[in-house]
């Protein structure tokens, strides 16, 4: 592991160390666990984005999450976004489909 250091608010590390004493974990553990869960949310956020633009496939916004394509299925109905199918994706899936 790295060591990196980050300012916070008052508030926001008071409230670190509350829920790490209401999880029994120390603050360290509780940062990087609150930091592992923000950047997958990120990273479908962004890739759900270049999805919704048209500028990837939903196949390749599902790589660029770090999810299975049945996982950004999902990550779409919950986040009320219209599915596209297009040649392209039509193409991935002949692909698949005659390995």
């Amino acid at each position: 592991m790295v060591t990196t250091s980050v300012r916070l608010p008052k508030d926001m590390v008071e409230e670190i160390e509350k829920l790490s004493k209401e999880e029994g974990i120390d603050k360290g553990t509780l940062i990087r666990k609150l930091i592992a869960e923000s950047l997958k949310e990120y990273k479908i956020k962004k890739a759900l984005e270049l999805y919704r633009e048209g500028k990837v496939s939903l196949w390749k916004a599902a790589e660029i999450a770090g999810i299975t394509y049945r996982e950004a299925l999902e990550e779409l109905k919950k986040r009320n976004i219209p599915f596209r199918y297009d040649l392209e994706d039509l193409e991935v899936d002949i692909v698949w489909a005659t390995k």
